[in-house]
């Protein structure tokens, strides 16, 4: 059973960066950084704080790169002209356009009839947007996209499995892309991989259906996922870095509104 026990902090440059220590029944120390930032460290029962510490100062660097990388990645765009594209499925796709195919309306109820001026209000608009209305507008758009998609990605991959889960949904998760109840076969999928190339989300459902197999990260269950999804390795690296980052400079086509 887990026990959490300290707060430890790593000094790197000019970030002073806090680490949630617990104790576990496990034999190594095991650090993540969470797609929020934030920083765990797993150690055994009877490792020292002390040890615990050295052990984050050695990372310190390691730590702080992928802090300040997860940091990057829950930025907005810098300009105007950034918030006109969003990270699509791996690629950069007009927002005005994929908002518009996905049926979801924003700004100004009264629009120009001729589709050139309306999306010229609808690009001005959206130079306009808050932080938070922003958020919003990507968020819709990811969860219809997952809607979309998410029971075609169930389909093959409960086919190639051969495990069904009892329910599936959609959440916005900030530390973990997928999670699952083995007790209950409930499998949650989080609606940002919409903004990742498809073998993201691919290996994502495969990876949950996995877990109905072997609940563990052991060595049976790495075993069977590189069996039911080869690819998983190249996606688990797409998912460290930031949706924009790796996403094509060349825009998607997208289907227009006219």
């Amino acid at each position: 059973m887990a026990s959490p026990t300290h707060t430890l902090f790593v000094d790197a440059g000019d970030m002073r960066i806090p680490v949630a220590v617990t104790r576990k029944r496990v034999r190594n120390l095991n650090l993540r950084v969470h797609g929020d930032g934030s920083v765990a460290l797993s150690i055994p029962v009877r490792t020292s704080v002390a040890t615990a510490q050295k052990f984050l100062d050695r990372k310190a660097a390691w730590i702080a790169e992928r802090v300040r990388r997860r940091q990057k990645a829950d930025e907005l765009p810098g300009t105007a002209e950034d918030l006109q594209i969003v990270p699509l499925w791996g690629e950069l796709a007009s927002l005005a356009d994929a908002l518009c195919h996905a049926g979801i309306r924003f700004g100004s109820a009264a629009r120009p009839s001729t589709f050139g001026a309306a999306q010229q209000v609808e690009t001005e608009e959206l130079a306009t947007l808050s932080p938070d209305e922003y958020n919003d507008l990507v968020a819709k758009l990811y969860r219809s996209e997952l809607d979309r998609v998410l029971p075609e990605v169930v389909a093959n991959a409960e086919n190639v499995t051969g495990m069904h889960a009892s329910r599936w949904s959609l959440r916005r998760m900030k530390s973990r892309w997928g999670s699952c109840t083995p007790k209950t076969r409930a499998i949650r999928i989080n609606t940002n991989l919409a903004a990742y190339p498809r073998v993201c989300l691919d290996m994502v459902v495969t990876h949950e259906l996995v877990h109905l197999m072997e609940p563990s990260h052991n060595a049976r269950f790495h075993m069977l996922l590189d069996t039911y999804c080869p690819d998983n390795r190249k996606a688990s690296a797409l998912l460290k870095h930031g949706a924009r980052e790796i996403a094509s400079t060349k825009r998607r086509s997208s289907p227009s509104c006219r």
